[in-house]
């Protein structure tokens, strides 16, 4: 069977953690940031963990990672 090849978008994008799940970062921490709450900007830089309704997509996407 031949080699699948990886989206490099979506390698660029999601990672894997040490339990094996997929990480993500959170949306809305580009620009325009002078008007929202600095509270607001720190929760937003955090890591968050793919939906599992998503899942099975990213991994087609990743399929050796």
């Amino acid at each position: 069977m031949p080699k699948l090849k990886t989206r490099r978008a979506a390698a660029k994008r999601f990672r894997r953690s040490g339990s094996g799940k997929l990480m993500r970062r959170k949306a809305f921490k580009n620009h325009l940031l002078q008007h929202k709450s600095s509270d607001r900007k720190s929760r937003l830089s955090k890591i968050a963990v793919v939906d599992e309704t998503n899942e099975k997509n990213v991994e087609l996407m990743l399929p050796y990672n």
